[in-house]
């Protein structure tokens, strides 16, 4: 049978639980600390902004036999440099992050008429080292990778196809350096 005061500890058991809930909320909001920011949660300006700027990106080696990479190398490069400083001019270098890629073509999708392919994937596999000038060492040695996939719209359209290899291109240069700074950010943050 149904009683009103059953129901009453139900309730007092809901709302501890939310006030638990609250006051955990609470706790753990002042242990936030943006990873970007200029000023840390505790007011000083210890946060990694300036040592990401201090990043000197050296010129992208790469190899293979694409003619076509080095500009992609010199997109990872610019894509970075802009990431690291915000956009703002860098501080003096205290660490060198020298990058070597290499780039891959795979045909996924080949036309049984013509035996052109559709679609192809386009990836860049890349190694990269964050050396400390100071010392002379490697204090973050990574390897990260792109995959991204393209259209070939048809023989009668080799502009197109062209086109669709660039943005691929352009695309995995921004997923390469975007993985690159977060291992940076990661490493500046945590020291590992």
């Amino acid at each position: 049978m149904w009683s009103p005061d059953r129901l009453v500890p139900h309730k007092l058991r809901k709302a501890v639980r939310l006030a638990a809930v609250f006051a955990a909320a609470g706790l753990l909001a002042g242990c936030f600390q943006p990873v970007y920011g200029e000023r840390s949660a505790f007011g000083s300006n210890a946060s990694i902004l300036p040592a990401m700027r201090s990043v000197d990106v050296a010129t992208v080696a790469t190899t293979g036999l694409n003619d076509r990479l080095p500009r992609v190398g010199g997109e990872v490069r610019n894509d970075l440099i802009f990431a690291l400083t915000g956009g703002g001019g860098g501080l003096p270098a205290t660490h060198r992050l020298v990058i070597r890629m290499t780039s891959s073509q795979q045909q996924i999708i080949v036309d049984i008429d013509s035996g052109r392919p559709d679609t192809q994937n386009y990836g860049i596999d890349a190694s990269y080292q964050l050396i400390d000038l100071a010392t002379g060492k490697r204090v973050v040695d990574g390897y990260t990778f792109a995959r991204v996939s393209f259209n070939i719209p048809g023989q009668q359209q080799r502009f197109a196809g062209e086109r669709g290899l660039r943005d691929a291109e352009d695309r995995a240069a921004k997923v390469i350096a975007e993985n690159i700074r977060n291992r940076l950010a990661s490493y500046f943050t945590a020291g590992t």
